[in-house]
């Protein structure tokens, strides 16, 4: 199984919020955009300053995220992706997201097979299924 996490899978995990995705880890490859980095280390410091994380959750969160960075592979944002997250999408689609999609079609069209789709993201979760994707933690 190949899969392409959007930064509400890998968040959920991170922070130990239940439901996560069955199966966690048992994938034959994982695969997240680059700005994944950016998404997850920017919700943990609204989280932070909100007194919803203290200083040991923070360090812990970042601690298990780079272990997650480590063990997927990082699509790049070049002008392909960018060029295609700027292109018309068959539903709404906000501009992290677009470039989520964008970059599971990269992966998609490079593996030339089957991708889930991971996201505890509704709105996600329908634009993705839209482009053809089996979506799974919905």
């Amino acid at each position: 199984m190949i899969v392409y996490l959007d930064s509400s899978a890998v968040l959920r995990v991170i922070l130990g919020q239940r439901p996560t995705l069955a199966g966690w880890g048992n994938w034959d490859a994982a695969y997240s955009s680059e700005i994944l980095r950016v998404e997850t280390r920017r919700t943990l410091d609204r989280l932070r300053l909100a007194g919803a994380l203290d200083d040991a959750g923070v360090a812990d969160a970042v601690a298990e995220l780079g272990r997650v960075e480590r063990t997927i592979g990082i699509v790049r944002i070049g002008r392909r992706i960018l060029d295609r997250a700027g292109e018309p999408m068959a539903t709404a689609v906000r501009t992290l997201d677009a470039l989520h999609l964008a970059s599971a079609l990269a992966v998609r069209q490079r593996r030339a097979g089957d991708l889930l789709f991971a996201t505890h993201d509704a709105r996600q979760a329908l634009a993705a299924r839209a482009l053809g994707f089996t979506c799974v933690g919905v």
